[in-house]
């Protein structure tokens, strides 16, 4: 007689989708070897600077023009034009999941014990909705404008427009809002911004920012799910609600556990699986950075600063293949395995 049951409630992976378009069976792919080991979790990176990627019935340009860019290879197309196309231009490379395929993804995975976790990027991250709706980012202008504008009514009319669609075809409980990487440059001279500041009281752009995430969670909130979020929201106060996903290391992570928030470890010094994972003089092109499979299956999220009731709010862990250098399928699959095993054992 065996008893056996696995030691955390988050078994995930991560796919970023923006960077590289792959097509719908990769996804299928990807979900029977999560169910296979035991995995629970897929986390969709639907967008990004590069490319949006789910249909959004509401904001047709999202797809017909903001999942769409001039250069096949992200490399080629950040260092020179970062410009976009439209659908159907010959020299597009881009695509998109249309809801009615997602849907039938979300079914395939939950057969098989699998939750497919979507993330739409805020407030940084998203210069291909500026680039479609200029009038979201503080300067209007259609060209590399990073962040969305929270001093703009407007801007919130969006987000929650998108997440209502993107709540409607994921059941998943947890909605990925991002928050990472958030320049906020122009929010300090915006006047909008500014103004919704003195409003509201916040002393900084860091709170700014925990505005936004704050509005965006309760809305979420509204529907019976919760938001989770890279560790930069615990930056200018964290939403009362949120789960933290603990990417620069793992101190974001503990300082949220110890503040009673729930976490999944996912620190990029061991589960960040675009790096290399041998010499780098013999393996292909990477963003950079050092992880063996040693190093991946080493690593114990279960902190010793941790107390017993703190560890209950270490929901569990997660790998991430981020793919500015992994422009197909088949070497999404060598950068995932074996290392991705690891993460599962």
């Amino acid at each position: 007689s065996i008893e056996d049951a696995p030691a955390m409630a988050w078994r995930g992976v991560m796919l970023d989708v923006s960077r590289h378009f792959y097509p719908i069976p990769t996804l299928y792919n990807v979900v029977d070897w999560l169910a296979r080991y035991k995995m629970n979790r897929l986390h969709l990176h639907l967008t990004d600077a590069a490319g949006w990627r789910m249909e959004i019935k509401r904001y047709p340009l999202l797809t017909k023009q903001a999942a769409w860019r001039d250069a096949a290879l992200w490399k080629t197309w950040w260092n020179g034009t970062r410009a976009y196309a439209h659908e159907g231009d010959t020299a597009a490379y881009g695509g998109y999941y249309t809801q009615k395929q997602l849907r039938q993804l979300v079914k395939y995975a939950s057969r098989r014990g699998v939750t497919i976790v979507p993330e739409i990027e805020m407030p940084a991250h998203s210069e291909e909705v500026t680039a479609a709706y200029p009038e979201l980012s503080c300067t209007h202008n259609p060209k590399g404008q990073p962040d969305f504008c929270p001093g703009n009514e407007g801007t919130f009319t969006f987000l929650q427009n998108v997440l209502a669609e993107v709540m409607d075809v994921f059941p998943s409980t947890d909605i990925h809002v991002g928050g990472d990487e958030a320049g906020k440059a122009k929010w300090k001279t915006c006047p909008d911004c500014q103004r919704r500041m003195k409003e509201e009281g916040l002393k900084d752009v860091d709170e700014l920012q925990s505005y936004l995430i704050q509005r965006i969670e309760k809305f979420v909130n509204t529907k019976g799910r919760d938001i989770i979020g890279w560790d930069e929201i615990l930056e200018g106060g964290l939403a009362p609600n949120a789960t933290v996903m603990s990417w620069r290391g793992t101190s974001g992570g503990i300082k949220a556990i110890k503040a009673g928030h729930d976490v999944v470890m996912t620190p990029g010094e061991f589960y960040y699986l675009d790096h290399t994972q041998d010499a780098p003089f013999k393996e292909p092109v990477s963003i950079g950075g050092y992880g063996s499979l040693e190093v991946t299956y080493g690593y114990d999220p279960a902190d010793p600063s941790l107390s017993a009731d703190e560890l209950k709010h270490l929901l569990g862990v997660q790998g991430n293949l981020w793919t500015e250098y992994v422009p197909t399928e088949e070497h999404a699959e060598y950068m995932y395995y074996p290392r991705a095993f690891a993460v599962a054992e």
